[in-house]
């Protein structure tokens, strides 16, 4: 850590509660714990603000009516030179453009976190805002080359992969809590947590499961998350007639819990940043089924820690997620392997990273001052 302790923005103005927000939080936690200030600009309401208040950490009310919302702006800004802000740091893509406006005509740095391995938008507007950064963190070696094929120079990109509490004490779901979710008592269990969202392909896991089904008629499945595809999940379950067999439960605060007791833990991404369910699966032991979509494969080794396929080949990942609830010898060294691996996603590391990049980003903006 600095001799000097940093005054830090993290701004995530998003609803709801996905990977993005629980590394933030995560993040401005350990910030705090190491002696840095965190300061969390979230939208009130929230689960981000919620939890961020409920761990002690300073809230700044933040509640954009789009990413140019100029007034929104202008009071981070306010917030910014009150507060003595070192960094903002931008934790999603919503936020870079207010993290941009934010940190004009201040000594603040700005730091934007990438979490995503699809390129940049082509347009002038983006190419400001990312270039307001004085450097762009990203998660896996996939989003770091989207950056780059956007133009983006590889001396302003750092990685940093994203990190689990490996601290945490998670207890399996009860049976009572799974059969109101509609799995029986001693069914094999596969999950996947995921926003039903496109870069998620939930449709390849709900096709992938009819395989699965047939070569293992009693297992069941819960689908834990929500999006805009939640439709047409449904109507491919109906489709397939899966309705006794996957079960989408839509938001759920116990994911942790539904992940711990499952037998094998899916994710079915076309496009992924990193995939840090997996790492939540690993350091539970778990068995990984899952595409090799984006930076998946940067946490997954196959034969290792869990079985690969190709993205949208819902046949290969049936036939892996059947593999490990038949050949339960394999499934147990697979899970030996993840949580063996695990530590090296703590995010004690990726706090220890990401607070090397604000010294760095520092110590350049004090010395062109």
């Amino acid at each position: 850590m600095s001799a000097r302790p940093l005054t830090v923005l993290h701004l995530d103005a998003e609803r709801g509660w996905r990977g993005g927000e629980r590394q933030a939080l995560w993040l401005a936690e350990r910030l705090a714990r190491g002696g840095d200030r965190s300061l969390v600009a979230a939208r009130p309401g929230e689960p981000l603000a919620d939890r961020a208040a409920a761990a002690g950490l300073p809230v700044v009310p933040c509640a954009p009516a789009g990413e140019l919302d100029i007034a929104a702006a202008l009071r981070l800004r306010r917030v910014v030179r009150r507060e003595r802000v070192d960094i903002v740091h931008a934790h999603t893509g919503h936020a870079v453009a207010l993290a941009a406006l934010a940190t004009l005509g201040t000594h603040a740095r700005m730091v934007v976190t990438r979490r995503v391995d699809f390129r940049l938008r082509a347009n002038p507007f983006t190419r400001w805002k990312y270039g307001r950064a004085a450097a762009i963190i990203a998660i896996s070696r996939m989003v770091q080359r989207a950056l780059e094929e956007s133009g983006i120079a590889p001396s302003r990109i750092e990685l940093v992969p994203s990190g689990v509490d490996l601290d945490r004490v998670i207890a399996p779901a009860a049976a009572d809590t799974l059969a109101t979710l509609g799995v029986p008592r001693g069914a094999p269990l596969v999950v996947m947590v995921a926003a039903l969202v496109g870069h998620k392909d939930p449709l390849t896991f709900v096709r992938a499961m009819a395989e699965a089904r047939a070569r293992v008629p009693e297992v069941h499945a819960l689908l834990v998350g929500d999006g805009p595809l939640a439709a047409d999940v449904a109507a491919e379950v109906d489709r397939l007639a899966l309705g006794g067999t996957l079960h989408c439960t839509g938001y759920r605060t116990d994911a942790d819990a539904l992940l711990a007791a499952a037998d094998v833990v899916v994710l079915s991404s076309a496009e992924e940043g990193l995939g840090t369910v997996l790492i939540d699966a690993m350091a539970l032991g778990k068995p990984v089924a899952a595409t090799a979509g984006g930076g998946i494969p940067e946490l997954v080794v196959p034969g290792e820690t869990g079985l690969l396929v190709a993205p949208r080949d819902a046949a290969a990942l049936g036939d892996a997620i059947a593999r490990l609830l038949t050949d339960r010898a394999l499934a147990a060294r697979l899970g030996a392997g993840g949580k063996a691996r695990a530590p090296l996603f703590s995010v004690d590391h990726t706090a220890a990273r990401t607070r090397a990049v604000y010294e760095r980003v520092s110590a350049a903006g004090a010395a062109a001052r």
